[in-house]
């Protein structure tokens, strides 16, 4: 009786122990009413290039529903869509790397990122994603771009094989019409110009399409089928 006794007080103890040392991939400690006050109590600081609230929301949601860990954004700006995507990240005990060229602006989303108590979810990186973005290793599930325009077919194709299928790729201001003319398809929801949508949709294997999110500045997702 005393043995059987000792055997249910061992694997008590050891079932104690394994459960006090996992962590869940939601994490206690970041306070989303904490998060919330970073994002709505500085309105004024996000204008100009970031994203719009309804497209932040959305990135926050894809990155939540697909539970993805490893995510990337190219143009970090002053952090307000890293702020949206880190939330989400605390959430499923993932990871952000962001890069931004402009030493100003990288300054100001760390402040922010701090403030938020996000931080340790961000690798925040200060230099040019011309050089940067191809030399990441990867694997990335998600990968938000939101940087020069005019190289967005570029950083496609330098992360397209790095993405695990499944993965996404969104890319900000991009809309079914054109700002010229508003011919179908071209790309850009602001001034148009670039075949980045029928580029993305050139690649058999991923499915490309844009979001209809009512205020948004316009958002494609490309979610990684195969890998050719």
């Amino acid at each position: 009786m005393c043995k059987l006794i000792s055997i249910v007080i061992l694997a008590s103890m050891i079932c104690v122990s394994v459960f006090s040392t996992s962590r869940p991939d939601n994490d206690t400690t970041v306070s989303d009413t904490k998060v919330r006050k970073v994002i709505d109590s500085h309105g004024s600081s996000w204008g100009g290039m970031n994203v719009p609230a309804a497209d932040g929301q959305a990135l926050h949601d894809i990155v939540l529903q697909n539970k993805y860990k490893n995510a990337l954004e190219i143009g970090t700006s002053n952090g307000y869509s890293g702020l949206w995507i880190a939330w989400a990240l605390s959430k499923t005990g993932g990871k952000l790397i962001t890069i931004e060229i402009d030493p100003e602006r990288h300054k100001e989303a760390l402040a922010y990122f701090r403030e938020a108590g996000l931080e340790k979810y961000i690798d925040a990186r200060l230099g040019d994603a011309h050089e940067l973005v191809p030399a990441l290793s990867g694997p990335f599930d998600f990968v938000f771009c939101d940087a020069d325009k005019e190289w967005y077919e570029n950083y496609l194709k330098a992360v397209l094989s790095k993405i695990t299928i499944g993965g996404c790729f969104a890319a900000h201001n991009v809309s079914e019409y054109s700002g010229r003319g508003g011919r179908r398809g071209s790309g850009f929801g602001r001034g148009g110009g670039s075949g980045f949508l029928e580029f993305a949709r050139s690649f058999q294997n991923l499915d490309t399409k844009v979001l209809n999110i009512p205020g948004s500045g316009g958002l494609s997702v490309s979610y990684k089928k195969a890998e050719k």
